[in-house]
């Protein structure tokens, strides 16, 4: 297309001017300076031309470069110039669509009400941009997005349309995937938890009068244990060979898994067989599976519920049948267990008790620390604290450890109770250091899940410095089981450093765990902590007696510091002192307070003319 050319050029108009009057001037230097004029016009009129034919190239090649497609129309949108792209994405060359209507190239997808409010949106605002479907050379439909522009002239009217679009098949695509991943198991191809979740919505919508709702939640005994022994990959075929069985039992049902080794059964019927169905779904799945040459017998674990007998809302008979399962669990494996209402009056309280342990650790002032005295038997000094974890519930009063703490270990809260411990009883230490108290070390109990699953050393360290105490005040008690756990990994190299830090290391309930002694010579070990399960019968119990003596006996042999638990009656003492015992802790000289009560009987003592380092906390109540 030649490019537009302007007249509006002074130099222009001179040569113009002096080429008409060059015939009317006498002279011939008149008519050659006329001559030169007009030279340089027609000079300055070839450059502009040049010009014009510069930008058209600039302009056709940024066009071609273009990655989207482009399509200029006129007025009466009739295609008149389109880029490479166009070409590219939908396989016409201009020659063959020049002069068509633009709208000849959509695909049949859109009613006579999309174009009509198409066009009203581009002639009052001049321009239009969404998503629309075309078609290509070739036949085949696409999705692109369309942005649209008039041009209009110098009295305003409408003289072409520039059309930019982007072919987004590949992103509607993608779309489709993460929708399909979203809502489907990539292993089994089955609808996964969430979709599961809407599915059994579904159904119970449309469930007619008559109809019933049979479910099965299907958990596979053992699993870890087979996919260990035949690979990670033979283990998902395994997975995939059990869906695709329990999607031909439940024919015309709906099939899922949950995630794991967990799988979902739901089937719509008209028909009281609950249990006998349950009773033939176990036993379709009892039949041997064939994995590369293995033949696998499984043992599978049910839970079941029917609707509307065990509840109308998906939500409600997901928890109803996680409930039954985890209660066939308990029972033993490879059986079946229905929910029942007292299953739910069960787990209730469990759900409940969580929720209010995470709340007091996100708002605080329910959870608080009591310590318990420990003392030198050989002149009654105090020689540390036990910080022990406390729960007052502001509704239910104070909670057992042994209620919260398992419930804390199961859920994932044991390194954020870990890691609060550890703050409290250093804040607290900072405390009593200003009041000048009787410097004592403080031992705080470390769980298993602190060691594998939070940072440890990192919470130490970071308490450390934040309330200026010293690590040696600080001692850490471990069970052996935690010792012994193989999810900690190799547990003596981080002791070791712990212990060159400056902390003390004890283990707690000595004798009651693996009873591995092995460990006490490569550990890095300070002192034991006598269970008080081997105390409390001293010093009638012969059997108890020999313990203890051996224990002792073995400590003095590796050099470790013994302190005895649960020490209750002035004979016990008598006997542990009698027998080399160096610590006690127990009922007999102070129960567990809390800080506050420890402070006032200081203050007390101190006020009373009571040494310093002498029996300021043995007076606690019974």
């Amino acid at each position: 297309m030649w490019p537009a050319f302007s007249l509006n050029r002074p130099m222009l108009w001179m040569a113009l001017s002096a080429f008409s009057a060059s015939i009317w001037l006498p002279g011939i230097p008149l008519r050659l300076a006329a001559a030169v004029m007009v030279a340089l016009g027609l000079l300055d009129a070839w450059r502009q031309v040049r010009l014009e034919h510069q930008r058209a190239r600039l302009g056709e090649a940024a066009l071609s470069l273009s990655e989207e497609g482009i399509i200029i129309t006129n007025a009466a949108n009739r295609i008149q110039a389109v880029n490479p792209a166009f070409t590219r994405i939908t396989g016409y060359t201009l020659d063959e669509v020049r002069g068509l209507n633009a709208s000849s190239l959509s695909a049949p997808r859109h009613d006579k009400a999309f174009f009509e409010n198409y066009w009203q949106t581009l002639r009052a605002t001049g321009r239009w941009e969404g998503e629309i479907w075309n078609r290509r050379k070739q036949g085949d439909e696409y999705p692109e997005w369309l942005r649209v522009r008039v041009v209009s002239d110098e009295s305003g009217r409408i003289a072409h349309h520039v059309c930019l679009f982007t072919d987004i098949s590949v992103h509607k695509a993608r779309e489709r995937d993460l929708q399909r991943i979203g809502f489907e198991d990539p292993i089994t191809g089955l609808p996964n938890r969430r979709r599961l979740h809407d599915l059994l919505a579904s159904r119970l919508r449309h469930l007619r009068a008559g109809e019933s709702l049979d479910m099965a939640l299907i958990d596979i005994d053992g699993f870890k244990e087979i996919n260990d022994g035949i690979g990670v990959e033979l283990g998902d075929r395994l997975l995939a060979d059990f869906g695709q069985r329990l999607a031909g039992y439940a024919a015309g049902g709906v099939v899922g898994r949950l995630g794991g080794d967990e799988f979902m059964v739901i089937r719509t019927t008209t028909r009281s067989d609950h249990d006998n169905w349950i009773k033939g779904l176990q036993s379709h799945l009892g039949q041997p599976f064939e994995i590369d040459r293995h033949s696998l017998r499984l043992g599978v674990t049910i839970g079941s519920c029917r609707s509307p007998e065990d509840g109308r809302e998906s939500s409600v008979l997901f928890q109803r049948l996680e409930s039954a399962l985890y209660s066939a669990k308990r029972n033993g494996r490879n059986h079946s267990q229905r929910f029942r209402p007292a299953l739910d009056v069960q787990d209730s309280p469990q759900l409940g008790l969580l929720n209010d342990l995470r709340n007091a650790l996100a708002v605080g002032g329910q959870l608080e620390l009591y310590y318990q005295p420990q003392y030198r038997l050989e002149d009654d000094r105090l020689a540390g604290l036990e910080a022990l974890l406390r729960w007052r519930h502001p509704r239910d009063g104070m909670i057992s450890p042994g209620d919260f703490i398992p419930l804390a270990e199961r859920h994932g809260l044991m390194a954020t109770l870990g890691d609060w411990v550890i703050d409290q009883a250093l804040a607290q230490m900072a405390h009593w250091q200003r009041m000048n108290m009787p410097e004592a070390t403080v031992w705080i109990n470390i769980s298993a899940m602190q060691l594998f699953q939070g940072d440890l050393e990192t919470a130490l360290a970071s308490g450390l410095a934040r309330h200026r105490v010293p690590a040696r005040l600080l001692g850490l008690e471990l069970t052996e089981s935690v010792l012994l756990d193989e999810r900690a990994g190799d547990i003596a190299p981080r002791l070791e450093k712990l212990r060159r830090q400056g902390h003390g290391i004890a283990i707690d309930d000595f004798g009651t765990g693996y009873s591995s002694l092995g460990y006490l010579k490569h550990l890095p070990v300070d002192k034991l902590k006598l269970d008080r399960a081997f105390i409390h019968a001293l010093p009638d119990d012969r059997a108890d007696a020999a313990i203890v003596c051996a224990v002792l006996a073995m400590a003095r042999g590796l050099e470790l510091e013994v302190i005895a638990e649960g020490v209750e009656t002035e004979a016990q003492r008598d006997f542990l002192l009698a027998q080399g015992c160096a610590q006690v802790q127990g009922f007999f000289y102070a129960r567990p307070q809390p800080a506050g009560y420890l402070e006032a009987q200081w203050r007390e003592q101190t006020s009373a003319g009571f040494s310093a380092q002498g029996k300021w906390v043995a007076e606690a109540p019974a």
